[in-house]
């Protein structure tokens, strides 16, 4: 933790936010920037101690704990979405975090409920598949959170996790063409010794579910040595239908998506080879998750 302040600051207030961070960048401080949706785990960690390394001891290392409302589509799970504000404050000081930032959904979205917020942030082209396909105006309300976010928190860098690896390259398209002065960062996936990419989503699981859920991570595996031992590119219909019969050999497992694809642009491929990457989003019971590899 900084000595800019020697305990942990928590600020729900937007101004006040606002107010710390152009003082700490009045005083030539760096501000490294975490935003997540809580119920931190060790990826989450990861990501926050990433931040203090970059920052070093004299800069600012801020988390933001919100848990975005408009990324969640009308099904889906944001009423049930682990919480638990205490624990993660205790997760966040341990970690370095010298601010946590815990804004309301009234101070986020002004006037929504009444039909005044209209204004958002909306990517075009990476987001048009895989998560953007399955979960329509997800990455709308991501992008215009992390937008919000970085006008509110002034970071220098921000570090974002491998695991969204859509969300992370739209998040770096959206930084560049709208000019925000933010270095994105990408850390690697943290995973449990059996795989299985850490998530919140991993609570909802029951004990067969989530011994199940490493299906995710051995598919990759499994299209890995596909790519490895082929002697030329494999057609990405075939390995498709060859890993979702593989998944779905899981009692609980149905497929949602699996794509292969240029790392860089995201494009779909429809021969697949030795340094594409592959996503998946799989259904274990009602609980969706998603895991994606460089193959």
């Amino acid at each position: 933790m900084s000595e800019f302040y020697l305990v942990m600051k928590v600020i729900k207030d937007i101004a006040a936010m606002q107010r710390f961070a152009l003082k700490a960048k009045r005083e030539g401080k760096k501000i490294g920037f975490v935003p997540t949706m809580g119920f931190l785990h060790e990826g989450h960690l990861s990501l926050i101690r990433k931040a203090r390394q970059l920052c070093k001891k004299d800069g600012i290392v801020v988390v933001s704990i919100y848990v975005n409302p408009t990324q969640f589509g009308p099904n889906e799970d944001f009423s049930k979405y682990p919480r638990n504000l205490e624990r993660d404050l205790k997760l966040c000081k341990s970690a370095g975090a010298d601010v946590v930032f815990t804004p309301t959904d009234d101070e986020m979205y002004p006037g929504k409920s009444q039909g005044l917020y209209s204004v958002y942030v909306v990517e075009e082209e990476l987001s048009k598949t895989m998560e953007g396909a399955s979960r329509p105006g997800h990455f709308r309300g991501v992008t215009t959170v992390v937008a919000k976010l970085f006008n509110i928190v002034q970071p220098d860098v921000a570090i974002f996790g491998e695991k969204d690896y859509q969300q992370a390259a739209i998040i770096r398209r959206m930084t560049d063409n709208l000019n925000f002065p933010v270095k994105i960062i990408v850390a690697p996936t943290v995973r449990e010794p059996d795989g299985l990419a850490m998530s919140s989503r991993n609570t909802y699981l029951n004990e067969n579910e989530r011994k199940q859920a490493t299906v995710l991570y051995r598919a990759i595996c499994l299209a890995r040595e596909k790519v490895a031992s082929a002697k030329s590119p494999l057609n990405a219909a075939d390995l498709k239908a060859e890993l979702k019969s593989y998944i779905e050999k899981e009692p609980s497992a149905r497929l949602d998506y699996v794509e292969f694809f240029n790392p860089d642009t995201l494009k779909p491929v429809e021969q697949v080879k030795k340094g594409d990457h592959m996503a998946l989003a799989v259904f274990i019971g009602t609980t969706r998750l998603i895991d994606n590899g460089r193959l």
